[in-house]
């Protein structure tokens, strides 16, 4: 069943395109923010300002009861260039609102019109607007900042757009989310030369390659059939002429991963192999290894509410279980990492063709906004219920 719903939201429909013309990088939202703090001011939300520098978190309370929610949205941008040609499309070249962060904003500031004229909840309401969901793991520095000391939060929950679940349906999953992230970059030093000698040289580009190739033996070779992980050779930049052998070949490498075992005998074999290849070749390999955002995992029992509330907003019908978690990462993992909750999808497409997540022609679904302003209020209501 396909979920019928109009959109009778212009105001916040307005809000969302606003938000879409004037993108910002992670940690520099300084109009964003101003703009989210005069909106939440205006409906008479107690606003606090300046975590991860640009975060804001916004509290309302209501009756007697000392329990309190979280509820949380991303608000920066990517550095992509826009191509919808949408009348609302980015004012600044270069960036754009490519992850829906747009909407997710709006929908929470639509929740807070309606929380704020409607006060059916007892106990402490926190609405999170996070900076710095791209790269940056602002989610991480505002906890750092003191976010759940400062607030504390008895659950926290996130939800994410996703244009390639059918519009209406609610996708849920209890456990494994979404994978750890994990970068490296591999530096393979060689010694230059000229293309038509090449035994007088070391060459770094023969040896990345089989660098590249020899990586992904990890997953298939020393990996577990059924654990999950997967490791992406992003970049190699390397060399600038076909008659020069360069000094160095670079590699950026992208490592995905669940279980805290797997991701450490990842990193051990990564290095392995990079060093290993290298040696047999007669040269050396630099590796930088970072690790990223943590795996987010769902809990059981903040799962199993929100799929109660996504089904009483969309039914049951189109409430549906991730069969797998998504090898894509994010940020929000730090928080439930603090706090219990649950990270959900709601879907957003028009058809099988919309452009995914980051394409310089995605736009949000503004017809989705309804739907997720109805969720957040009625999880904030049912989990303070006001008897």
């Amino acid at each position: 069943m396909t979920l019928q719903i109009s959109n009778d939201m212009p105001e916040l429909v307005a809000l969302r395109r606003f938000l879409h013309q004037n993108p910002e990088l992670g940690l520099s939202e300084f109009k964003t923010s101003d703009f989210i703090a005069d909106q939440l001011t205006q409906m008479g939300w107690e606003v606090t300002r300046g975590l991860a520098k640009t975060g804001i978190v916004a509290t309302l309370r209501n009756g007697s009861s000392d329990r309190a929610i979280g509820i949380r949205a991303d608000i920066d941008a990517l550095p992509i260039f826009e191509e919808t040609g949408l009348d609302h499309a980015s004012q600044t070249p270069g960036l754009m609102h490519a992850c829906g962060h747009d909407g997710h904003t709006a929908i929470l500031l639509g929740a807070a019109k309606a929380l704020s004229e409607r006060r059916n909840f007892d106990g402490a309401v926190h609405l999170i607007f996070q900076p710095a969901e791209e790269n940056f793991a602002g989610a991480k520095i505002m906890i750092e900042d003191g976010l759940f000391k400062r607030f504390p939060c008895d659950v926290v929950f996130g939800l994410h757009n996703d244009p390639s679940i059918p519009f209406g349906k609610i996708a849920v999953k209890e456990g494994p989310m979404m994978a750890a992230a994990d970068e490296c970059l591999i530096v393979v030093n060689g010694r230059g030369g000229h293309g038509a000698e090449p035994q007088d040289a070391l060459d770094p580009i023969v040896c990345g390659a089989s660098i590249v190739m020899a990586l992904q033996t990890i997953v298939t070779r020393n990996l577990h059939a059924m654990d999950q992980a997967v490791i992406t050779v992003g970049a190699f930049n390397s060399g600038k002429a076909s008659n020069v052998i360069p000094e160095r070949a670079e590699l950026a490498v992208t490592i995905r991963s669940f279980d805290p075992k797997v991701r450490d005998m990842l990193e051990t074999r990564v290095r392995e192999v990079a060093e290993g290849q290298a040696a047999s070749y007669g040269m050396s390999a630099t590796i930088h290894y970072e690790r990223g955002y943590e795996p987010t995992i769902n809990h059981v029992e903040q799962t199993q509410f929100i799929r109660s509330v996504a089904q009483r907003v969309v039914g049951t019908e189109n409430v549906l279980d991730l069969p797998r978690p998504s090898m894509g990462s994010e940020d929000f993992a730090f928080m439930l990492a603090e706090t219990p909750g649950s990270y959900i999808l709601l879907g957003t497409g028009r058809t099988d063709r919309d452009p995914p997540l980051h394409h310089p022609k995605f736009d949000f679904n503004d017809d989705a906004l309804p739907i997720g302003v109805s969720m957040w209020v009625e999880t904030v209501e049912a989990y303070l219920k006001n008897d």
